[in-house]
């Protein structure tokens, strides 16, 4: 089966340690691109670098704290020379619960990271292609809840909703740079991350019966649909959000 090529990018990836974003680096990785690996933890980027090899760098960044994400994008053009791909794909949901009994707190964490993280970071790679008069890709890891109603996740969802429209407002005015922007709407995958829906028997047959492929998600299915927004064979799309979902939301 073809596969599209990302031979000689180099593309930045949020929220990499694990889950999709592991899954991300290491499609990346097996396409011919060169990856910055970010998250928190050190030691957990470290592993996984070690894993994929020269082409990888590790670099411990909170996405909701600017210092740390210009620092992001020091370290990957010193290392690489210069970005190319750029994946926003950090996230955090603190709040399972209604959205009134949430805390300002709460709600300015996920804000932080989910949100203004996206676009703290894209708009540093945007000045960089723009420096270097040169294309490149954007690609938001949303949610098929920032069209649906979340009873429990109203927060997080908020914050993939804004995502989706950040996304599009940017595909139009970044279009005439040669910069895409698109944003992959996973459904439930699973991960560490959504480990206690996908640990809920009951809950989880009431996802499997209107998904029409009759199974959950995996990170691998989200790093394709990323690889191939990443690539060339998605030059003319911009502006469009892929729902990776198993048909969940066709029904």
């Amino acid at each position: 089966m073809h596969r599209a090529s990302l031979d000689g990018r180099v593309a930045i990836i949020t929220g990499a340690s694990r889950g999709i974003g592991a899954a991300i680096a290491r499609h990346m990785i097996d396409r011919g691109a060169a990856v910055v690996l970010a998250s928190r933890k050190q030691e957990a980027l470290d592993a996984l670098a070690a894993e994929l090899g020269d082409r990888a760098l590790a670099v411990a960044c909170h996405s909701g704290r600017p210092a740390d994400v210009a620092t992001l994008f020091t370290r990957a053009i010193d290392r690489f020379g210069r970005v190319d791909v750029l994946v926003n794909n950090s996230g955090t949901n603190p709040h399972n619960a209604p959205m009134l009994d949430a805390d300002w707190s709460v709600w300015d964490k996920t804000f932080d990271v989910n949100l203004k993280g996206y676009f703290d970071a894209t708009r540093r790679l945007v000045a960089h292609l723009r420096e270097r008069k040169s294309p490149g890709a954007i690609i938001n890891v949303a949610s098929v809840f920032a069209e649906l109603g979340a009873p429990g996740q109203g927060i997080y969802a908020m914050t993939k909703a804004g995502i989706v429209s950040m996304t599009r407002t940017l595909a139009h005015e970044l279009g005439a740079h040669g910069i895409r922007v698109n944003a992959v709407a996973p459904g439930l995958i699973e991960t560490r991350f959504s480990e206690a829906a996908t640990s809920d028997p009951a809950f989880r047959d009431r996802v499997l019966a209107r998904t029409a492929l009759k199974r959950l998600g995996r990170p691998e299915d989200v790093a394709g649909a990323v690889g191939f927004l990443a690539s060339d064979e998605a030059s003319y799309i911009t502006g469009t959000v892929v729902r990776v979902d198993g048909g969940w939301t066709a029904c």
